[in-house]
């Protein structure tokens, strides 16, 4: 089976249910993940996702803030689906299930890390960072032959120069910094991940 997987932080998804429905007729894929959902679990739209044909999904939310879904059209199981929680902070910033194949599909919603890009005096983006090592400890630890997995999601970090308008100027704005970009290399190697859209896509078709 052929599964084409999209990823979206819709940024309130209350509010992005007409471009939802843009998407879908667009771009038409198998299963979505969906960041920044910013809605409870019981009062998530989930009927107009249905009409849309979506009706197999999984949710973690949490009311004005934060939140993850991950939405498969009829006949696309997803089993074993697992909230967890980072830093000890109820947040729900990620969810993961098996999708066929075996695959394990992690949505991830990562800190943005507020505006000041110091761990000192910034609560936001120590968390950020504390976040990002947490998450690479434990791929470390589940890492093992035969494992299938894809992570995707709203990562919030722009790790290499043709990410952004100009790398330079922004060195030391939030997203954009060393030191998170250091975490980030970390997290690629956590799991060995290859990055799809790199892979692929040349450098220049992508800015």
């Amino acid at each position: 089976m052929r599964l084409k997987i999209a990823s979206w932080n819709v940024n309130s998804i209350r509010a992005r249910l007409d471009a939802m429905e843009q998407f879908v007729a667009t771009q038409k894929p198998d299963i979505m993940c969906l960041q920044e959902t910013k809605v409870v679990d019981q009062q998530f739209p989930t009927n107009a996702l249905e009409k849309l044909g979506y009706p197999n999904y999984e949710l973690f939310g949490q009311k004005a803030y934060h939140g993850v879904a991950i939405f498969a059209r009829d006949g696309i199981d997803l089993s074993e689906a697992t909230r967890k929680q980072w830093c000890g902070i109820d947040d729900t910033r990620h969810l993961y299930c098996t999708i066929p194949g075996g695959i394990e599909l992690h949505n991830f919603y990562i800190p943005a890390g507020g505006d000041e890009p110091d761990p000192d005096v910034n609560d936001k983006f120590a968390h950020k960072l504390s976040f990002m090592t947490e998450v690479s400890k434990w791929f470390r630890k589940r890492k093992k032959a035969g494992n299938k997995f894809i992570l995707v999601g709203d990562l919030n970090v722009a790790p290499e120069e043709n990410d952004v308008w100009s790398h330079k100027q922004l060195l030391k704005v939030v997203s954009h910094t060393p030191v998170e970009v250091e975490h980030m290399a970390k997290m690629y190697k956590s799991h060995d991940w290859i990055d799809a859209i790199r892979h692929f896509t040349p450098a220049e078709e992508r800015l």
